[in-house]
């Protein structure tokens, strides 16, 4: 899934490389909080998480390998809502990634792992790997509302998702503004009318156009 309600230094199972993983994410958060993408170095997290920085090197590789995992590490814990219906999974969905994105760290999180993209293709690989992962993922709640009839049988589920996610990103990258119930209110009203709609059904005669940055 694509929000978490864990913060990085929260207690999670695992051995020595899990907790040298945690340490480092959450100091990877805080100077993100303190000093933002501009100001991050390996060194400064080296210092703040205490380990080595010769371990954040052949692990990590640079700032932006910690920026990607960092994304992942904090969106891959909430469960895929299943409410029985489509409009109240995308409500609560959308919900969620206005939740996520509220805290203005995490949006820091998501200008940083975009602009890291930008500059870097082992970031762009990650990212849209991440993207992908979780459009998959989300997307079996449109699979689902096909099988119950609430939308039209060749429904595409990444499009679906991608237009959910589509005016978070936009409000937070492009907008440059905070995120909130509101949008995400009429984020999941509009796309489940135009679900309904057939908006998102597959073109028989070109490939899928649901390329759009999707769930966070």
């Amino acid at each position: 899934m694509t929000t978490a309600h864990h913060a990085p230094g929260e207690t999670r199972p695992g051995g020595r490389t899990a907790r040298t993983r945690q340490a480092v994410l959450t100091a990877v958060f805080e100077e993100l909080g303190d000093v933002g993408f501009a100001g991050l170095t390996m060194e400064n997290v080296a210092q703040r998480s205490g380990i080595h920085v010769a371990t954040l090197y052949r692990r990590w590789r640079c700032t932006e390998g910690l920026v990607c995992d960092l994304l992942t590490y904090l969106s891959s814990d909430v469960p895929l809502p299943d409410s029985g219906t489509l409009p109240g999974d995308l409500r609560e969905l959308a919900w969620s990634i206005a939740a996520f994105y509220g805290e203005a760290r995490r949006r820091r999180l998501i200008e940083a792992v975009v602009s890291a993209a930008a500059r870097d293709p082992q970031a762009a690989a990650v990212l849209r790997s991440f993207f992908d992962e979780r459009l998959a993922l989300a997307g079996q709640m449109v699979q689902r509302a096909v099988e119950r009839g609430e939308l039209p049988a060749d429904t595409d589920p990444e499009k679906v998702m991608s237009a959910l996610g589509a005016p978070f990103y936009y409000r937070i990258l492009i907008a440059r503004r905070p995120v909130d119930q509101d949008l995400a209110e009429s984020a999941a009203t509009a796309v489940w009318a135009a679900a309904r709609a057939g908006a998102y059904v597959r073109r028989h005669d070109g490939p899928s156009n649901g390329t759009s940055p999707g769930v966070s």
